[in-house]
């Protein structure tokens, strides 16, 4: 059998649902077809002249009775690998007594209280995140909205050898064939998972949809107020570039049709990465929150018979991501993001730099948990100086959180900080601060940082 009709047996036999095998069968042939997503400089103009949200003007009654009808949807499918952990990130504390998810609920039940509105929550999980994921929550009594679960499960594709794209076979761990088709399955999770359709069974038209590891989105009535008051199917949340933002998806125009569209870094030329990289000319980054109309969401789905059409993303691997000499795979990803593209009328909103707060490596924790950010009686992390500082820790020591919590079980006052470089292996005390800029230096052997101490 050729590599597709390999891939969709092994699909069928472990449950995937069909219209999830009909969206990879889509990808697959672009990918036969020698399609790699690219996006051209030069088919593209440079985003501009979009709202910000600083400037919504709603009445209070406006924001909760758009509040009323919005469910707010969570990525949590992943494990944080590159942090060396095996379950997912958002089981980590943030403060010694609150984990992300704590902060998610926490965030989302103040909305409720607030306002008297449901606000239903819900994870789209994986498989490796889901059962952790849900026992952390199961303290919460009060968490589930009637008919609704608290999650569903994104879909998953087999990684293709790169060199026939036949699904690879890794007897090692099996479980390493396997992949997610990156967030972008989020619209076909909803609708094979039977929640798009219940949620507009329950009386809800709209979603407001972010990363669980980004805790700066949290669920904001003024935002909904403006999405439902904007009339469009769909919204990306953008921020301002700086030169640190040089990697990630932004949005830009097509030439061709107008219409806005999501570039990944994985989707530009090498020829095209220092304009698109060029925080003067493209001015803005996509946050990965966005928000989008249910109904329109679900008729586009049964009009396009599941699949919306969203650019491939083809992403190169090795099987075994920690292996670099194991066989090396393609796997056909897309981002939830791209769907901009697909609605007539959708729009961009720029939004303060507060609600892109992602974690995606120890640095980032290390801001986190330090005092340059508080958690506050709504549970919304807020920044406590204008500026954080840039934190550069040394990746020999600093990658996993293991290395990480051995070294520094308590993070420093930051709050006086404008950079932390360290080099080298350095153990940090109780009650340290950080003044100014500072850079530990190597010294070829273990250092202590004293508690008490005042760096810089």
């Amino acid at each position: 059998m050729d590599g597709l009709e390999q891939a969709r047996q092994r699909m069928t036999d472990a449950g995937v649902p069909q219209r999830a095998i009909d969206v990879f069968a889509s990808f697959y042939g672009q990918l036969q077809q020698g399609e790699t997503g690219m996006i051209r400089e030069s088919d593209v103009d440079p985003l501009t002249d979009i709202d910000h949200a600083g400037a919504i003007t709603l009445s209070d009654e406006q924001c909760r009775a758009a509040a009323s009808v919005t469910a707010v949807i969570k990525l949590n499918g992943g494990l944080g690998t590159s942090m060396g952990l095996d379950r997912a990130k958002t089981l980590l504390p943030v403060r010694p007594d609150l984990s992300f998810l704590n902060v998610i609920a926490g965030q989302v039940r103040h909305v409720r209280a607030e306002l008297g509105v449901t606000l239903p929550l819900l994870f789209m999980n994986s498989f490796r995140t889901r059962d952790d994921t849900l026992a952390a929550l199961a303290s919460y009594d009060d968490l589930e909205v009637e008919g609704l679960p608290l999650d569903f499960l994104q879909n998953r594709e087999p990684k293709l050898r790169a060199d026939d794209l036949t699904p690879v076979d890794w007897p090692q761990d099996p479980s390493l064939e396997w992949c997610p088709p990156g967030h972008g399955d989020l619209y076909t999770a909803l609708e094979v998972s039977g929640i798009l359709d219940a949620l507009i069974d329950a009386g809800y038209r709209y979603a407001t949809v972010s990363n669980a590891d980004n805790l700066g989105a949290a669920p904001d009535p003024a935002m909904m107020g403006w999405f439902a008051a904007s009339g469009a199917p769909y919204a990306a949340e953008v921020c301002r570039r700086t030169p640190a933002d040089v990697k990630g998806g932004h949005i830009v125009v097509r030439k061709s049709d107008g219409r806005l569209v999501l570039r990944e870094t994985a989707q530009t030329a090498d020829e095209d990465a220092a304009a698109a990289a060029d925080p003067d000319k493209h001015l803005y980054f996509h946050t990965n929150n966005l928000w989008f109309d249910l109904h329109v969401m679900k008729a586009t789905l049964e009009a396009r018979d599941g699949i919306l059409g969203l650019p491939l993303i083809r992403n190169s691997k090795t099987v075994d991501p920690t292996d670099p000499s194991s066989t090396k795979v393609v796997q056909i990803e897309s981002a939830m993001g791209a769907a901009v593209e697909v609605f007539d009328g959708a729009t961009a909103i720029e939004v303060d730099r507060s609600r892109f707060l992602p974690v995606k490596t120890t640095n980032d924790l290390l801001l986190l948990r330090s005092d340059v950010y508080g958690v506050g009686d709504d549970f919304r992390v807020r920044a406590t100086v204008p500026t954080p500082p840039l934190i550069d820790l040394d990746r020999r020591f600093y990658t996993t959180i293991a290395d990480f919590d051995a070294r520094i079980p308590t993070p420093p006052s930051l709050a006086e900080a404008t950079s932390l470089t360290v080099r080298g292996d350095w153990r940090f005390g109780r009650d340290v601060v950080v003044h100014g800029d500072v850079t530990l230096d190597d010294t070829g052997a273990a250092e202590s940082v004293a508690s008490g101490s005042r760096l810089g």
